[in-house]
């Protein structure tokens, strides 16, 4: 789309600016948070339902646009309609209104006696599986996967959503080719290739079995396309956007499998950069949904920190329970550990390299709990699914694609159709990042990339019952 002309006075607020409100009625704001403001919007065209999301963040802004615009073929990614940019006004993304997440679905599961069926639970896996195996072609790791960033239609289409902290991740001499989907039309099909030509807007609908809106046809301003500012490390913050996950963002493209081995970074201008400008931030994602590589610091990592959050998605959906619910992010490296036992070189070679493995340290765990003890009354396939990606080496965790063809998503009961899926009305209630959590009250500064830099050095040892002992140096 035309690059909007500067206004000579800032908008202060979305009803202000006169080339949104010419297109869309503003009716009411839906989430608010710390670098985001969402609103339910009519567009005055068609009347369709439509998300305004006032993105606060010059660098979120950019990396959600640029996301959604390498993904907007993806069935399983919210539609970006299209957006307003200028240099001198917080940037508003037109995206496709879904009314609920999977958050909602949990705890609407919960107050229900028979909870999630089992072809429910493997339905929605799956549709989670398509959206990160598309972000992961297209060498995009979101970040920040958490139930209320899968949002979902009326009609149980489930779409990745908040690329905010995304970032596009390439090895020298890859090209990022958007030459497959994955749709989610066929029931009787886990996985489906589909080359672009036949995933128009009109055969995007069919697929989805519904009215999802269409992409409109726009480019990248050159002024959005110049800017140098996203050539510097990480700033972002791991603060969430409260409940502006109703309405996000992203996925798909194909990528070697190299790409999950890689540590090379890509981003506009930052070809060619020194090895700092590749250097990523510790500080993302939601807790209870974080790897524990970034628990311990890591700024060297890739795609599979996406793949450890899907095992605590998907370990929720069995259980209707977060399955590593950290008070803090020692806590939540004691309650991983609890369960898998401590991490050594013997179950994860390199690991002593971490930026603050030396820092902290906790008491031998001699008896850990296994994941089949934080999934009771589950089968085997299905602790095997969870234990697949919630293990310590990031070598060892399988891709989405890998998972998409495991044989407990192929087996008896099937999947049940999109159409069958219970859907709650609406997102109720304030949305906490998980099903129960207080999560969205961790709004703490990130200047560092290790949580631990602020204290200087220190051990922590685990006691029995969970408490610690802190010795400062």
């Amino acid at each position: 789309m035309d690059p909007i002309p500067p206004s000579t006075t800032k908008s202060w607020s979305i009803h202000t600016r006169r080339e949104i409100t010419s297109k869309y009625e503003i009716q009411t704001r839906v989430g608010s948070g710390a670098y985001s403001d969402v609103y339910k919007a009519r567009r005055l065209s068609d009347d369709l339902p439509v998300a305004l999301k006032e993105v606060h963040d010059y660098q979120s802004a950019f990396r959600e646009i640029e996301a959604l615009q390498t993904l907007q073929h993806s069935p399983n990614v919210v539609v970006l309609h299209e957006y307003f940019w200028s240099e001198d006004e917080d940037a508003v993304l037109v995206l496709e209104y879904l009314p609920t997440d999977l958050s909602s679905v949990i705890r609407m599961a919960k107050k229900e006696r028979e909870g999630l069926s089992v072809g429910e639970i493997k339905r929605w896996i799956i549709q989670i599986l398509l959206a990160v195996d598309a972000c992961h072609r297209s060498s995009i790791i979101h970040r920040d996967l958490k139930p209320s960033n899968l949002l979902i239609s009326a009609d149980g289409v489930l779409k990745l959503a908040d690329f905010g902290q995304a970032r596009i991740r390439l090895a020298p001499g890859f090209v990022s080719i958007n030459d497959h989907t994955q749709p989610q039309g066929h029931e009787s099909s886990v996985y489906q290739q589909v080359k672009p030509e036949n995933v128009g807007q009109e055969s995007r609908v069919n697929l989805m079995e519904g009215p999802l809106g269409t992409i409109e046809e726009y480019g990248t301003s050159d002024e959005f396309k110049t800017k140098d500012t996203f050539d510097e490390v990480d700033k972002e913050t791991n603060i969430p956007d409260v409940d502006t996950s109703c309405l996000a963002t992203c996925t798909t493209s194909d990528v070697e499998e190299d790409f999950f081995k890689s540590n090379y970074s890509y981003e506009a201008n930052e070809a060619g950069g020194n090895d700092e400008s590749a250097l990523l931030t510790s500080c993302v994602g939601t807790r209870w949904f974080r790897a524990p590589e970034l628990l311990f610091g890591s700024t060297n990592y890739g795609a599979e920190i996406d793949l450890w959050s899907l095992g605590c998605i998907i370990a929720e959906l069995f259980t209707l329970e977060p399955v590593f619910p950290g008070s803090s992010d020692i806590d939540q490296l004691s309650r991983i550990f609890t369960v898998l036992g401590n991490l050594s070189e013997e179950v994860w070679p390199g690991c002593v390299q971490l930026p603050d493995f030396r820092i902290i340290s906790f008491s031998k765990v001699e008896n850990p709990s296994g994941l089949d003890s934080c999934l009771p009354n589950r089968s085997q396939d299905e602790i095997l699914l969870a234990k697949k990606l919630l293990c310590f080496d990031p070598a060892g965790r399988a891709t989405a694609m890998e998972l998409l063809h495991d044989k407990y998503l192929n087996e008896e009961p099937l999947p049940v159709p999109v159409s069958e899926l219970r859907v709650p009305s609406s997102n109720h209630g304030e949305d906490n990042g998980s099903s129960g959590s207080g999560e969205w009250g961790d709004h703490r500064e990130m200047d560092s990339d290790s949580d631990f830099d602020d204290f200087g050095g220190f051990d922590i040892t685990r006691r029995t019952g969970g408490d610690f002992s802190i010795q400062f140096s």
